[in-house]
């Protein structure tokens, strides 16, 4: 890809900090660097602790997003899912009531630190919050080896899990979990496997999953995750990576150009932040998201605003990124 020389980008990166309303997988506060390109704003926010070589995937779709016309949309909106953080049961009406007519809600699980008996208190009250039409789906994070994760599947079956997302850590794994509890009918997705992988259509491949959850970011824009999921030939849900409104509508982008889409996609934790850096926050109306551009508030902008020193490592990781890109 063409990349714009790195002064483009420095002329109107502004670095944010956006507080969470609950804990998310052991984040409180979620940083972001955004710019304006000709097609508008975008979004570089791989997390802290992901190396160059790993961000500058991310760098790139967040050029291609603010440089290049996104492919067309197929659809005006997007269903998403209510995402529920691993916090204790009793918070879990607190949490779905953030998220606006969701009619399907994914549930973390397998938080270090916790226990099982955790996760089943959590579903549970997912379950009878949401009532036995709402959808349930578990996020494992890879957390579990197969022995734990038959378990689990077998403690949670009661709840009548739509899917269980990245069970365990490997492709082996996963296809050894999904041919063990093939005759329950509950479905392996991989996120993990096809984001951080080497090879995305690895887990395709061998058979390891049923579907795939694919995130704009990580995979290096629209395109590719568009492509990743045509090669792979199975369905997909489109997840936000905890991004911004604006990282979130790069996401949108996707599911609303993606030919198929049967599953309600993570893409409505705006709703997970206590404030945004757009006015015309991307949060959920009766269970869906809006398709289109977003533009950040100069207010808010400035309110959201990193400190000096945290904004200067963004702006040091941003250069080292493009450098990647550009040689």
């Amino acid at each position: 890809m063409d990349v714009p020389p790195l002064r483009d980008l420095l002329d109107s990166a502004r670095v944010v900090a956006l507080p969470l309303a609950a804990r998310f997988r052991g984040v409180e506060v979620r940083e972001a660097l955004l710019f304006e390109g000709p097609e508008g704003w975008s979004e570089f926010s791989p997390f802290v602790e992901y190396d160059d070589a790993e961000a500058a995937t991310w760098l790139a779709a967040a050029i291609e997003f603010g440089w290049r016309p996104t492919p067309a949309a197929l659809r005006d909106t997007v269903p998403v899912n209510a995402t529920v953080p691993a916090v204790a049961a009793a918070s879990v009406p607190e949490i779905l009531a953030r998220f606006d007519g969701c009619r399907t809600a994914k549930v973390k699980v397998a938080e270090r630190g916790q226990r099982l008996d955790d996760d089943i208190a959590r579903v549970r009250a997912v379950r009878a919050a949401m009532g036995p039409e709402g959808r349930i789906r578990v996020d494992a994070n890879g957390g579990w080896n197969v022995d734990e994760a038959e378990h689990a599947v077998h403690a949670l079956a009661e709840f009548d899990l739509e899917y269980i997302e990245q069970p365990c850590a490997t492709v082996d794994e996963l296809a050894e979990l999904r041919r063990r509890i093939a005759y329950m009918g509950i479905s392996v997705a991989a996120d993990e496997s096809v984001r951080k992988a080497t090879d995305p259509l690895a887990v395709a491949r061998a058979g390891a999953a049923d579907l795939l959850v694919i995130k704009a970011q990580p995979l290096g824009g629209v395109r590719r995750a568009l492509e990743i999921v045509a090669e792979a030939g199975l369905p997909a849900v489109v997840s936000s990576a905890l991004d911004t409104s604006i990282g979130l509508s790069m996401g949108v982008t996707l599911a609303a150009s993606l030919p198929d889409l049967e599953f309600d996609c993570g893409l409505g934790t705006a709703s997970l932040f206590t404030d945004d850096v757009t006015d015309a926050r991307l949060l959920p109306r009766a269970g869906a998201v809006s398709v289109g551009r977003i533009t950040p508030s100069a207010a808010r902008l400035d309110r959201l605003a990193a400190s000096d020193d945290r904004r200067e490592w963004w702006l040091a990781r941003l250069e080292r990124c493009h450098a990647r890109l550009a040689g």
